[in-house]
């Protein structure tokens, strides 16, 4: 079967161009949207009088059975016909005949595909914010659970100041539903339709485009036929959005990475998310949270790929423009299973609270609320910083902790140390004296809980 652009040829298309150019092998993916986008166009085609309505309903009983027989798998998509978009107007003219070449009528595929992507995204945006609200409900039972365990909390991956594992867990809650934010902001976005631009200057045909619009579900159409086929900003955006979800899981699992290790053991992975050594029968190993990990890497590699290949080309439509599609579907395939993947392992990881306890009640992460104490009784907080520090300083000379030293040792550093200095370093009243907004404080986090439920159980943003 001939081309259908080749009027103008007088050669076939090499047989290694065949093969470098289409791109059916990727974008089948996008069938259900090209042809619910035929649909539509065919309706309006007949609506605005510009094929007969009997064509119109000819056009779309036959894109119905073409897309019957695809799902069926009774399809087998041509190289020869390049793309989605043209393997289907093939399929559909061998069913209804001669009828069916008219839909294409005031179309291009320019602005086809960038219809059937918008589609396409908008669908995958939404699979994507339901995992990330699934997520983040997991992430509140979690925390719930452990309100009162105590963990130290770290900078510089040093021990720094006690908190407890809810309040780790719901900074994560907090950077997830961000993520969810900026996929509903991005779906607002990707919800204009560009179907009516053409190639890239519109059409002569009394076309209605609000029509299609409203049939397809679309906010709004685009407002410049230029822009309308050359943008690919929702897919850069989607990609950068996906990127900052898999730096939040990432920065996760290299947590759950260290936590499970002997040095830490402050968790316990469940066996059937970690696997073992071919050579060492001892070993249990996170390799969940380490492909996770390391597929973060694969997302940020196509969200450059899609800002290179944009870079550079000019207005309007241009053949550099078929890379977003394996860029984009792939980033979309990766957070999706990562943020699958990722909620069981960590619903069936065993917290080992005692093992927390202790890390907290080591490393002097106490040592801010003993200056703290110093300055609520008056001594400017640089001096009180300084008599902490040289308690400190003794402690390790003499292998104590801060609860360890004797209130005349206390006294050397400072005479306003007096016997209530034992019951402001305790961990878990350093823990619950910080009760302001947003601080560790049980009762403090609890809240934080509770608003966040109240804020899940609400539609999707």
């Amino acid at each position: 079967m001939g081309k259908l652009w080749g009027g103008r040829f007088q050669k076939n298309t090499d047989h290694l161009v065949e093969d470098f150019h289409s791109s059916i092998s990727f974008d089948q993916r996008l069938y259900k949207y090209d042809i619910k986008g035929s649909i539509a166009h065919a309706r309006m085609l007949g609506e605005a009088g510009i094929i007969q309505p009997a064509e119109a309903d000819a056009i779309a009983s036959g894109l119905e059975e073409v897309l019957a027989d695809i799902e069926a798998g009774r399809v087998e998509f041509s190289v020869e016909s390049e793309d989605i978009h043209m393997n289907i107007e093939q399929l559909l003219t061998v069913k209804v005949g001669e009828v069916g070449k008219k839909l294409h009528t005031a179309r291009s595929r320019n602005d086809q595909v960038a219809l059937d992507i918008r589609m396409y995204l908008k669908d995958e945006i939404g699979e994507v914010i339901a995992l990330l609200r699934e997520l983040q409900v997991s992430l509140l039972d979690l925390a719930e659970k452990h309100l009162e365990t105590v963990m130290p909390g770290y900078t510089h991956l040093q021990r720094a100041q006690p908190v407890t594992l809810a309040h780790h867990l719901m900074a994560y809650c907090e950077m997830f539903r961000r993520d969810e934010e900026r996929m509903a902001d991005c779906r607002r976005r990707a919800d204009v339709m560009p179907l009516g631009a053409g190639a890239l200057a519109g059409t002569t045909f009394p076309i209605d485009r609000a029509y299609v619009a409203r049939q397809l579900g679309f906010a709004a159409i685009t407002e410049n036929s230029l822009d309308a086929v050359s943008d690919r900003d929702f897919a850069v955006e989607f990609t950068a959005a996906a990127s900052l979800i898999m730096v939040h899981l990432s920065r996760f699992c290299e947590e759950i990475i260290l936590w499970s290790s002997a040095e830490f053991s402050f968790i316990e992975l469940d066996d059937s998310y970690s696997t073992g050594s071919s050579m060492m029968p001892q070993k249990k190993n996170p390799d969940v949270a380490e492909l996770i990990r390391g597929k973060s890497g694969r997302v940020f590699g196509h969200l450059q790929a899609l800002l290179t290949m944009l870079k550079g080309i000019p207005l309007a439509y241009n053949k550099d423009m078929q890379e977003d599609k394996e860029a984009l579907f792939d980033a979309v395939d990766t957070v999706k299973k990562c943020l699958v993947v990722f909620r069981p392992m960590l619903e069936t990881m065993r917290v080992v609270k005692e093992n927390m306890a202790t890390a907290a009640r080591g490393g002097f992460t106490n040592a801010t609320d003993l200056a703290d104490y110093l300055a609520r009784r008056g001594v400017p907080f640089r001096e009180a910083h300084e008599a902490a520090g040289k308690a400190v300083f003794f402690c390790l000379e003499n292998g104590k902790t801060l609860d360890q030293m004797t209130l005349p040792e206390y006294k050397e550093f400072s005479p306003l140390f007096e016997e209530d200095v034992y019951e402001a370093i305790k961990i878990n009243r350093c823990i619950g004296a910080r009760n302001v907004p947003g601080g560790p404080a049980p009762e403090e986090v609890a809240g934080v809980i509770a608003r966040a439920r109240q804020r899940l159980a609400g539609d999707v943003t």
